[in-house]
C-alpha cells in the first residue's frame, strides 16, 4: 500500500473505512517489513524525545550556541501560571512548549526533526498541549504521529521541507500542516477534515521566508515555531467547524513548491535578507562571530 497524493490517501481511507493514521501504519508495515507493534514502539520513542525536550526547556537553564535565545519558555510558563493567557490555555501551552524545543535544539540538546530541526517545536508543542488539556492516551498520540507523518511524507515527496530550497514556509509551514492534520484527527475530524486543516495551515504561511540571524537556527526561528503551533490549532479548529480549504491540499502543496522556487536565494536560509539583513541582525552576526574568533 502506498499513496503519492492527498487524493490517493483519501481514497484509501474511504475504501477501507480507515483513518489517515491507519493507512499510514499499513503503508509503513508493507514498505519496511516491520511489524505494526515495532512501528508503534518506535513512534512511542519519538514522542518520548519530544516530551523530554519540552520538560528540559521548562526545568533547566539553557543558552543557545549563538546566545540569541534562552529562557523564553520558562518566561512563557511563568506568565501562563500567573495570569489568564490572552490566547487561551491550550494555545498558550503549545506556544510555550514549541519555543522551548527550539531552545533545546539551539543548545545542542536532543530533539526530533519534525520535519526539520528549525521547525522541531511545532509538533511537540501542539501534541503535548492537546494531550494535557484533553487527556488523550499515549496510543492516541502515536496515532497522531502517524497522521502527521502521512502529511509530512506527501509534502516531502511533492514539494520540499528544506528552508534552503523553499523558505520557512517549507519548514514551519509543513510542521504546522502536519500538526494541524494530527490535531484534527485527535479531536474527531474525518480524513477529509484533516487534509483541509493541513491545506489551511500551509496557506496561512505561504511565502514565509527563511532568514536566520547570523545563519543560526535561533531567531526568528523560535517565535516562528510559536506561530506554527498556533496556526496548527487555528487551522484544526476551522476544519473541525466544517469549513474546508478553498484550495485543496494537493494544489496547496504544489503552490508552496512553486512559491519556494521563486524566492530569491537571499530569503532561503542564506542569512542575506529579511531579519538577518537588518542593521540589528548584521550587528548581532558580527558580535557573535567576533567573539568566537577572539
Amino acid at each position: 500500500m502506498d499513496f503519492t497524493t492527498g487524493a490517493d490517501l483519501l481514497s484509501l481511507c474511504e475504501e477501507n473505512g480507515w483513518t489517515i493514521a491507519q493507512v499510514m501504519l499499513q503503508r509503513e508495515t508493507e514498505q519496511t517489513g516491520v511489524s505494526r507493534e515495532a512501528v508503534r514502539s518506535r513512534l512511542d520513542g519519538v514522542y518520548g524525545v519530544m516530551w523530554r525536550a519540552v520538560r528540559t526547556a521548562l526545568t533547566e537553564p539553557l543558552r543557545s550556541m549563538g546566545g540569541l535565545i534562552g529562557g523564553e519558555a520558562q518566561k512563557m510558563q511563568a506568565r501562563r501560571q500567573q495570569t489568564r493567557p490572552a490566547c487561551g490555555e491550550t494555545t498558550a501551552k503549545a506556544v510555550c512548549y514549541a519555543m522551548g524545543v527550539l531552545e533545546v535544539n539551539a543548545s545542542m540538546g536532543l530533539i526530533v526533526a519534525a520535519p526539520t530541526a528549525g521547525s522541531s517545536g511545532v509538533i511537540p508543542g501542539v501534541f503535548l498541549a492537546l494531550q494535557e488539556e484533553f487527556g488523550f492516551s499515549d496510543g492516541e498520540m502515536t496515532d497522531a504521529l502517524l497522521c502527521a507523518g502521512a502529511v509530512g511524507y506527501l509534502i516531502t515527496r511533492n514539494a520540499t521541507v528544506a528552508g534552503a530550497e523553499g523558505g520557512c514556509q517549507a519548514e514551519v509551514g509543513t510542521a504546522a500542516a502536519m500538526a494541524a492534520a494530527a490535531a484534527t484527527q485527535l479531536l474527531g475530524g474525518t480524513p477529509q477534515a484533516c487534509l483541509a486543516a493541513a491545506a489551511l495551515a500551509l496557506g496561512n504561511l505561504l511565502g514565509l521566508v527563511c532568514d536566520p540571524v547570523a545563519g543560526l537556527v535561533e531567531a526568528p526561528c523560535q517565535t516562528r515555531n510559536a506561530i506554527g503551533a498556533s496556526n496548527a490549532l487555528i487551522s484544526a479548529e476551522i476544519a473541525l467547524s466544517g469549513i474546508s480549504s478553498l484550495i485543496p491540499f494537493d494544489e496547496m502543496v504544489e503552490a508552496m513548491r512553486k512559491v519556494g522556487a521563486s524566492l530569491p536565494s537571499s530569503l532561503r536560509e542564506t542569512a542575506q535578507g529579511g531579519c538577518a539583513a537588518t542593521p540589528t541582525g548584521c550587528a548581532l552576526c558580527k558580535k557573535i562571530y567576533e567573539s568566537r574568533d577572539a
